[in-house]
């Protein structure tokens, strides 16, 4: 099998994404996540442009990163110097990463715009700065930024910029798709003539996502002859992203029969998509192939009942080689088939008239705004109920949220709320900093010592959406929750023309689903 080696610049090009920052802790934590999982090359940044990046790089040198080669980021030297008087790269050349990437001119645009060096000092510039880094020791991997317009424009030049790479020892030549609006047939095309003009030079690729095809040009690129992928978990990065190594991944590895360090873990890629995710502060995409929580999901009632007799009907491959599940969600498309199934994973079989009955109440709800697509605990309350096998947590009396808006400016809120457990009644009020924190918080004050379990039970989001905007503050409102214990998440919904109403039964619906989930430490439903 023929090796595509993974090159992975989320540190460095993933964090010039809007609104993206991580701590070095943060990027350290990464860091050791890709180099378990089997990435070739981590490009971690500049090595001594802040303060910030000096102590990545120096916690970096600490660190065991196995198989995984450091690579630190520069350009050519300055116009004007030679590379031993180049700060930039007396830099690279005292760094402990034994790569070195430097990226370069190609283009005449930015020859006299940018660099304003004439093409022959732009050769020598490439050249001598490949030729330093090699005689002291270290791995050169070139980045001809612009390529591809460069290509365009003046072709046998952009190739001579290679060249010069190559001739001063550069271990890999990467064209870059710099400004990312390449298509996968024209870049595939230039990339097979790099390849040829090269004569076995390695030749990586370098891809951005403005025109979508960030994947697919670099797939794309592999199959002309690139042996490199340079990229970012998620596709984060500037303007539209990066290429995304989360997809460019199982492509190779299982649908392209290529050899990648990573396909040893696979089925850990979902999980090492939502860490990073998760670390850079970032909501992970439900929808993204592969790893998405909706990627292998089946709405429709025929799509539901198709998978359930033979997977392969509307799957392109096994879930479980990318560490992703298979899901039905429940909507109002669904059939019976799909309530079957749904209702079978947590231990119920309803027969025929039960099914019918629950799919015309899903029908009715979601008519009214509910969306149990997204809200697996508020459903699975929905079929316990319509079975008879459902005992609530405890009984509602009453509750009441009262907020005060204070001469100062401080905002309190306070809840109160009036139940029944096991024969009793519990009254409790708290404060909380909105109405569904007061409220949580009172409720579980309420049940305090009475309810195993209930201490695990964390809410993670809260996200409101008005559904008839055109009635103003009288429309009904859609809440809905998402709930952790820390192993799981799951999401509740709750609708009402009241927001404060659809908060609570959300809140209610998450807790009991919580406790639900472990009927050890819950009386036995009744009969």
């Amino acid at each position: 099998m023929t090796h595509v080696a993974i090159y992975d610049t989320t540190l460095r090009d993933g964090q010039q994404r809007e609104g993206m920052s991580l701590t070095v802790g943060e990027q350290m934590a990464i860091a050791a996540q890709l180099a378990e999982f089997g990435i070739d090359y981590l490009e971690a940044g500049f090595p001594s442009s802040n303060p910030k990046e000096r102590e990545l790089f120096a916690a970096l040198e600490r660190e065991d990163m196995g198989a995984t080669k450091v690579a630190a980021f520069g350009m050519t030297r300055r116009r004007d110097t030679t590379p031993d008087t180049d700060a930039g790269l007396r830099g690279l050349a005292e760094c402990f990463a034994p790569v070195t990437t430097i990226v370069g001119k190609t283009w005449d645009l930015h020859l006299e715009k940018v660099l304003r060096v004439t093409r022959d000092e732009n050769l020598r510039i490439i050249e001598d700065s490949v030729a330093f880094l090699v005689a002291q020791g270290k791995e050169v991997v070139y980045d001809a930024e612009h390529f591809f317009d460069a290509y365009k424009a003046h072709p046998e030049y952009a190739l001579r910029c290679l060249r010069a790479a190559a001739d001063g020892g550069a271990s890999w030549v990467v064209p870059c798709d710099t400004n990312g609006g390449t298509l996968p047939g024209r870049l595939g095309t230039v990339v097979a003539e790099v390849v040829d003009a090269l004569g076995g030079v390695p030749v990586g690729i370098h891809c951005h996502n403005d025109a979508e095809c960030g994947v697919a040009n670099s797939l794309a690129a592999v199959d002309a002859g690139a042996r490199q992928i340079q990229g970012t978990v998620n596709g984060y990065g500037e303007r539209c992203g990066n290429a995304n190594l989360v997809s460019i991944i199982p492509s190779l590895a299982v649908k392209m029969g290529y050899d990648v360090s990573a396909a040893g873990h696979l089925s850990e890629i979902a999980r090492v998509s939502h860490f990073v995710a998760e670390t850079a502060n970032l909501p992970p995409d439900q929808w993204a192939p592969y790893v998405g929580y909706n990627a292998f999901a089946h709405k429709g009632g025929m799509h539901a009942s198709a998978i359930l007799h033979d997977p392969g009907t509307y799957e392109h491959i096994d879930p479980d080689l990318v560490g992703n599940g298979r899901h039905v969600p429940v909507s109002e498309l669904s059939g019976r088939g799909t309530i079957l199934a749904k209702a079978e994973q947590f231990g119920v079989t309803p027969d025929a008239d039960q099914l019918a009955a629950i799919l015309e109440t899903v029908k009715d709800m979601e008519h009214r705004g509910y969306h149990f697509e997204v809200a697996d605990a508020s459903f699975e309350m929905l079929v316990r109920r319509e079975l008879g096998v459902y005992r609530p947590l405890f009984e509602l009396e009453s509750f009441r949220v009262i907020t005060e808006d204070r001469a100062d400016g401080h905002v309190a809120t306070e809840a109160t709320v009036k139940i029944h457990h096991e024969g009793q009644r519990l009254v409790a009020t708290a404060e909380g900093n909105g109405p569904v924190n007061a409220l949580d918080t009172a409720l579980r004050l309420a049940l305090d010592g009475r309810v195993k379990g209930l201490d695990r039970i964390e809410l993670v989001n809260f996200k409101v959406r008005i559904l008839d905007e055109h009635k103003g503050t009288a429309a009904v409102t859609r809440v809905l929750i998402d709930t952790t214990d820390g192993e799981r998440t799951w999401g509740s919904i709750g609708v009402s023309e009241n927001l404060i109403e659809a908060s609570w039964a959300a809140l209610v619906d998450s807790l009991e689903y919580g406790i639900a989930a472990t009927p050890a430490e819950r009386p036995a439903p009744a009969a």
